[in-house]
């Protein structure tokens, strides 16, 4: 077994799950701070010069896991591994944020989607290898295809 201790904690609006924005098309604006326990400040030495960070994080408030459900983006069940579900087997979440701004162990963020409290277990720059058009969003962006197939046919 390991174990896992927060390195600091989120300060979101967000206060209750309901209030997180989902489903296709939902955007995650959402400006707030990421505060780090004064014992691992020293960690973000040279963070500022990432305009965006990764994110590790724990779903403090999912209890039990599923591995299927049916999301709010689309009608048909998937695996959990394939979905953003908080019930995981390890209520795991990652999201990227948009680095605004650093004042000691404050991180001022854009882009979160994660209740206010929310422990953080890790932070890490967000860089990518993958190639422009070799990005693929899967079942995804079946959906909103689906979707806009739907929605352009009611017009």
């Amino acid at each position: 077994m390991f174990e896992m201790r927060p390195v600091g904690y989120v300060r979101s609006p967000y206060r209750e799950t309901a209030e997180v924005p989902k489903g296709c098309g939902a955007r995650h604006d959402a400006e707030g701070f990421i505060q780090i326990l004064p014992e691992f400040e020293e960690g973000l030495l040279d963070v500022e010069g990432f305009s965006h960070l990764f994110v590790i994080w724990v779903f403090d408030r999912a209890e039990g896991f599923e591995l299927t459900g049916t999301p709010p983006t689309d009608d048909r069940p998937h695996g959990v591994f394939s979905t953003r579900s908080p019930y995981r087997p390890n209520p795991l979440g990652l999201t990227v944020v948009r680095l605004l701004g650093r004042k000691g162990g404050r991180l001022r963020v854009s882009g979160l989607d994660m209740l206010d409290g929310t422990p953080v277990l890790d932070i890490k720059p967000y860089l990518t290898s993958v190639p422009e058009g070799e990005l693929r969003r899967g079942w995804l962006g079946e959906a909103e295809a689906r979707r806009q197939s739907r929605s352009s046919g009611l017009r």
